[in-house]
């Protein structure tokens, strides 16, 4: 099946598993998924991801997901640039999410980061999620 919007389908998996209280979850693997759970992992969202490869020569990223005392640390992820209306912000405007408590990812020019590493490399870019 052809997916339109693969970050959003990683992110729907995601939401999904943590409603049913999995202790993991797979997705099939590419480049933006990868740079997307390094800041989710960096930023202490995820326990850890893994590339796991099919006998069919198919890969795919199994995901840990993290709990603290049995809620689940992510309490809301949400895709913000879609498909159908790019999301793009400069530096200065860089939304704060959860009034700081929460993290957006940012595509910029120097790679997928969260939005205080972009702060701090004063570049801005694409939204693509927003997690808290």
């Amino acid at each position: 099946m052809s997916v339109n919007d693969p970050l959003g389908d990683m992110l729907t998996r995601i939401r999904n598993a943590l409603m049913r209280s999995k202790r993991s979850v797979n997705t099939p693997a590419s480049a933006l998924r990868r740079r997307v759970l390094d800041v989710l992992k960096s930023e202490g969202y995820i326990r850890d991801y893994a590339e796991v490869e099919h006998a069919s020569g198919m890969k795919e990223f199994e995901i840990e997901l993290k709990y603290f005392e049995g809620d689940s640390v992510i309490s809301e992820i949400k895709r913000i640039s879609k498909p159908g209306r790019r999301v793009y912000s400069g530096v200065k405007d860089l939304p704060l999410v959860q009034n700081g408590l929460g993290i957006a990812i940012l595509s910029t020019p120097k790679g997928v980061m969260s939005d205080s590493v972009a702060r701090e490399s004063n570049v801005g870019g694409e939204i693509l999620c927003h997690v808290s």
